[in-house]
């Protein structure tokens, strides 16, 4: 199968005054935010991408725009990558949801997790999974099997995608780190997905043109990707 990289927006306004922001219109890149996307779509630049798949939220939108000037690819947008609804959570400051008691299970069960009047959290994660797989097996079928492809998204949302590819319970999850600008990559394989990156904000990606099809494991971790 193909080759995602999962972009995180860039640092936002709410990012800084600590609120969840969630679905709420309104938040942007703050200038570090832009500097960091301005980041990610240099590293992103030297890969030849089939498609580029956004959040529709403005700060992924905007990080994707960003990543969309270096290739000659209009930005698709997908609800199915949309942040997670945290309902009645939405727009407050995370001080104050430290305090609440879901508060303890969304860091120890997210599994058990549903946000008051919004999404649970496994809902988020089977969605968001289904969305990337789906494009996913679009692209290899109409660029083949060395499509590299980029989805903006935020960061519950790239950690629940992470999660599945490594065969993670839902409910570790939260062991990932995922941070503003970075980059994750996927490769998904007949057999399993490869995860080859997590939460990277430098390096040279242009490995990524050369990359084959996902195998069998190497038995002792290989050469690793021709680099020069």
């Amino acid at each position: 199968m193909a080759t995602v990289l999962l972009v995180r927006h860039g640092r936002s306004t709410a990012n800084v005054a600590g609120i969840l922001s969630g679905r709420a219109a309104g938040v942007d890149l703050d200038e570090v935010g832009r500097g960091q996307a301005a980041r990610a779509a240099e590293r992103i630049a030297a890969v030849p991408l089939v498609a580029i798949v956004s959040s529709p939220l403005a700060r992924c939108r905007q990080t994707a725009r960003l990543i969309a000037e270096q290739h000659t690819l209009a930005t698709q947008v997908d609800p199915g990558i949309t942040e997670c609804d945290y309902g009645q959570w939405q727009g407050r400051p995370l001080r104050e949801l430290t305090r609440e008691p879901l508060w303890s299970t969304v860091q120890t069960q997210p599994s058990a997790v549903t946000f008051p009047g919004g999404e649970s959290m496994a809902a988020m994660q089977d969605r968001s999974v289904a969305a990337v797989r789906r494009h996913d097996a679009a692209l290899v079928a109409e660029h083949g099997a060395g499509a590299v492809w980029v989805a903006v998204t935020h960061g519950d949302i790239i950690k629940s995608v992470l999660a599945d590819a490594l065969g993670m319970h839902l409910d570790l999850f939260q062991r990932i780190t995922v941070n503003p600008g970075s980059v994750s990559i996927v490769r998904y394989g007949r057999a399993r997905p490869e995860v080859v990156a997590t939460n990277t904000d430098s390096g040279d990606l242009s490995w990524l043109r050369a990359a084959g099809p996902v195998g069998d494991a190497t038995v002792g971790g290989g050469a690793g990707p021709l680099v020069k």
